[in-house]
């Protein structure tokens, strides 16, 4: 291992209710009614996936930029409002990595601005490299191509690189990439079919990197 790369939504933050209770106000802003069960296939799709999806399926006549702007709003109020604090275990993470003197990244599908924005508010923006973003691909996940940005600026190995993910669609991008994907089973994701993972952990405590 000499590098961990970790996804944010479900991982870092446990925002994944958030995120799905704002998608369902912007869908009945447009007379959509939408549920969490319907939500959980999008688990680490980009916002621009998610939204052309909801957009096609249902008959949605705005511009996708519209819809997105809209979104996007929504997840930054409530990130700006509501108290952030990391998943228990990131810290105590974060810290090993710093020790033993391992690079660490984020590799979101999530808006670049939100992404900043919810590291920021959780102090821990100097524990990484870089904060990849979905904008910043031309393929999300479950595409490998965020993990293989993130691998190249790192300037370490795909197969040298750990991956801490906390969805189905997350999980096949960082394998398809070549990654050691640890699948975190953090229950307020949905029901995540996190197979594809080398190892599924219920807690992040658990992770024993001594025998990556």
């Amino acid at each position: 291992m000499k590098a961990v790369i970790f996804d944010m939504d479900g991982v870092l933050v446990d925002s994944e209710p958030m995120h799905t209770a704002v998608s369902i106000e912007t869908m009945a802003y447009y007379g959509v009614t939408i549920d969490e069960k319907d939500m959980d296939r999008f688990a680490g799709m980009t916002m621009h996936s998610i939204f052309s999806t909801l957009k096609i399926e249902n008959n949605i006549p705005d511009l996708i930029e519209n819809i997105l702007a809209r979104q996007e709003s929504g997840m930054l109020k409530h990130t700006l409002e509501d108290p952030q604090t990391p998943i228990a275990g990131i810290r105590e993470i974060l810290a090993y990595l710093e020790q033993h003197k391992i690079p660490a990244a984020v590799a979101s599908s999530s808006p670049k601005n939100l992404v900043k924005t919810v590291v920021d508010r959780l102090n821990i923006t100097d524990s990484f490299e870089f904060l990849l973003s979905g904008e910043e691909v031309q393929h999300g996940k479950p595409d490998p191509e965020i993990y293989l940005a993130a691998a190249k600026t790192l300037q370490v190995q795909p197969k040298d690189c750990v991956v801490i993910e906390d969805s189905k669609n997350g999980t096949l991008s960082a394998k398809a990439a070549g990654m050691t994907c640890i699948g975190f089973k953090n229950l307020n994701s949905g029901d995540q079919d996190l197979s594809a993972a080398d190892i599924v952990v219920p807690t992040l405590t658990q992770i024993d990197f001594t025998k990556f």
